[in-house]
Formats: structure tokens, C-alpha cells, sequence
């Protein structure tokens, strides 16, 4: 992977995280983190991981709500970033989050029935 690639990257996810905070106002979308973005060599398409607090059905809504928003993101990234060519964003939960929090569960669980 390229510098040019990480660094569009850590771009994207920055200016994400910012309009998720400060510029979308869509309920659907509550307590949504961006965890990390994925960037083509071509710069052409970024898959966005995301995680989001809640159950399944939050979790559905969050998606819905990202999707429905794409367009909109990808344009404040275009005026923010001043890229020739914007990536097309999709979005796609990241549970990595929580099944570390599961093993993190399981190893305390042992650590106590040890003692």
C-alpha cells in the first residue's frame, strides 16, 4: 500500500468522524464510530468499517442510515479533501469491536472460576 493510499485513508476517517459528529442529523445514526477505512489503489472506491453500540436492530438502522447518507458524505469529503477523483463509500459494520469485548468477557470468567 502506497503512502499516498494511508494517508487518503486517515483523511477519510478523520473528516468522517467529524460530519458524523457535527453536520448529519439522521436519528437512525446514533452512537456510530468509524473504525477504519479501506481505500483502493486507484482511489476510486473506500469501504468504510464502522461499529455501533446496540443491538441488531440498531445496528440495521445505523447501516440504513450511512447508505441513505453516502452521497452526501462523499460530496463534504470532495469539498474537504480536494481529491480529483472522490471514492465512492460503502459502509460495512465492524464487529471486531465487540467480539473482543466477548473474548475479553470469557477470559475474565476463567480468571475468576480459577481463583
Amino acid at each position: 500500500m502506497s503512502r499516498r493510499t494511508e494517508r487518503v485513508e486517515a483523511l477519510i476517517q478523520i473528516e468522517l468522524a467529524e460530519l458524523l459528529l457535527k453536520k448529519l442529523k439522521d436519528p437512525r445514526i446514533g452512537f456510530v464510530t468509524v473504525t477504519g477505512v479501506g481505500v483502493t489503489p486507484d482511489l476510486k472506491s473506500a469501504r468504510v468499517y464502522f461499529s455501533v453500540l446496540g443491538d441488531a436492530k440498531a445496528k440495521a438502522e445505523a447501516q440504513d442510515g450511512l447508505e441513505h447518507a453516502a452521497g452526501f458524505l462523499q460530496h463534504q469529503i470532495a469539498d474537504a479533501l480536494k481529491l480529483r477523483f472522490t471514492p465512492k463509500l460503502t459502509f460495512h459494520l465492524d464487529e471486531s469491536v465487540e467480539e473482543g469485548l466477548r473474548i475479553d468477557r470469557i477470559i475474565g470468567n476463567l480468571h475468576q472460576k480459577k481463583e
